[in-house]
């Protein structure tokens, strides 16, 4: 495993940020899951906030696993 660079640090950090903001009441990704579980999602700005927050957590969790599998390799 290699250690992450000041670059991955930071684009982790930001991907980390967009995924949960608003962090009050709670993180718009949380609520619009359950919308989408009470099945309340509907509205096209809802689904946008889904896709855009959640986008950032699903790129979030791949580069964690490319930073934890990342062999000797070079870039």
């Amino acid at each position: 495993m290699r250690t992450p660079s000041s670059s991955d640090l930071i684009l982790l950090t930001v991907f980390l940020f967009i995924g949960l903001a608003p962090f009050s009441p709670r993180p718009h990704v949380v609520e619009k899951l359950v919308m989408l579980s009470h099945g309340t999602l509907h509205r096209p700005i809802d689904i946008f906030d889904l896709c855009y927050h959640g986008l950032a957590l699903i790129l979030f969790a791949l580069k964690l696993l490319r930073l934890t599998t990342a062999t000797g390799k070079t870039r």
